[in-house]
């Protein structure tokens, strides 16, 4: 199995109360994305499917 180094609640890295990351963090800018290109759908999809397998998976381990 692959080793990731995970973040947030995941691998326990927590900030001190009263820090925001929208205040840290700049906006992103999607402008130049086509979001109703049919690539970009296909790559929701796909990305979507996958987090749904991922879900899925999780949710057996947590089973067991």
């Amino acid at each position: 199995m692959s080793e990731r180094q995970g973040s947030g609640a995941m691998s326990g890295n927590r900030k001190p109360a009263g820090q925001d990351d929208s205040k840290a963090a700049p906006e992103e800018d999607f402008a130049d994305i086509d979001m109703k290109a049919p690539e970009t759908e296909k790559a929701a999809v796909a990305i979507q499917s996958q987090f749904r397998k991922f879900q899925s998976k999780k949710k057996q381990e947590v089973k067991s």
